[in-house]
């Protein structure tokens, strides 16, 4: 989430004026994530999240968004529904975006997760991809293997900015993974961006997902690898083990992985880091002027990548056969 587009009182009004939400109380840009414009928008009748689709979002793809969220809803699992107005339609456009309503979740992500917290996630996750396996609909993963020369191509000229060698590094390990990428793993609808911004938590419990607007269909695997990136590494980038057996056997516990899973996951832990070194790399030498945005460090990701090129097994991330 981030504030790229503004919204005046103007372009507010004549959005809401579909809606039967009652007069508005208040308008506030939220500044965390880096993808889309977001606002907390609080009516009469409600509180709700207004986002204004930025950068990478096809707009063609917002269909099979807001489906999936319905959907997912649908088999049990808590996350944003899209606000309707009164011609059926959860899609509209203010400022020049497409834009958005979605209910608003109650609780509040965690900076600092236990192993607890991994274990829940690892659930959770694993419950997301139960529940998408009736889903309909089909989206490919843009952000995958073989889209990310194009994407470091955006960042290339300028990594050395950065640190020294990022570049070198970063085009061999595009070398490396894509000879050695897994295929014919299990596959479905995957989040792909589960990070602890993403994940809720009320009570000392889980208490919903949001954001999944990168969600689409690949290896389950895969997007377990992300999940373990974003949750099991300390503020140091330092890989602990312990949250790292508890994220996977919550997974485990809910959908079991399969071998060739288990044998693969080095690789796509790999890759989820080399995903989000290159999309922070991306991001961070081009903020646009006056963005409320905090792009993120993409050193960090360099250090977990460093991490898995020295991991032998799935045993080095805590599994246990």
């Amino acid at each position: 989430m981030a504030v790229y587009t503004e919204v005046t009182d103007e372009d507010l009004a004549l959005f809401l004026s579909a809606y039967d939400l009652g007069s508005v109380l208040s308008l506030k840009g939220i500044a965390e994530g880096v993808e889309n414009t977001n606002y907390l928008l609080r009516t009469q009748t409600g509180t709700f999240i207004l986002t204004l689709y930025e950068k990478r979002v096809n707009e063609a793809d917002l269909p099979f968004f807001l489906r999936l969220m319905e959907h997912l809803a649908s088999r049990g699992l808590v996350c944003p529904q899209p606000v309707k107005a009164r011609d059926g339609q959860a899609l509209g456009r203010i400022a020049g975006r497409p834009a958005v309503l979605v209910t608003f979740l109650e609780g509040m992500s965690v900076r600092r997760p236990s192993s607890a917290h991994c274990e829940m996630v690892g659930a959770a996750l694993a419950h997301l991809h139960a529940a998408g396996s009736d889903f309909p609909m089909r989206r490919d993963n843009t952000l995958s293997v073989h889209g990310w020369s194009a994407l470091f191509a955006g960042g290339r000229d300028r990594a050395n900015e950065i640190a020294p060698g990022l570049s070198t590094l970063i085009e061999q390990e595009l070398a490396v993974l894509g000879e050695f990428w897994p295929q014919d793993l299990p596959q479905g609808i995957i989040h792909a961006d589960l990070f602890p911004d993403n994940v809720f938590f009320l009570g000392g419990q889980l208490s919903g997902l949001i954001d999944f607007y990168f969600a689409c269909t690949d290896a389950f695997a895969y997007d377990a690898a992300i999940c373990l990136n974003a949750w099991c590494f300390e503020p140091d980038a330092s890989f602990n083990v312990t949250k790292g057996r508890a994220f996977l056997a919550g997974y485990a516990r809910v959908r079991p992985l399969s071998d060739a899973e288990i044998a693969a996951f080095p690789v796509l832990a790999r890759g989820a880091a080399l995903r989000f070194l290159l999309t922070r790399l991306v991001d961070w030498l081009n903020v646009p002027p006056g963005a409320m945005v905090r792009p993120k460090d993409p050193m960090e990701y360099v250090k977990k990548l460093r991490f898995h090129q020295r991991v032998t097994s799935a045993r080095d991330y805590g599994w246990l056969a």
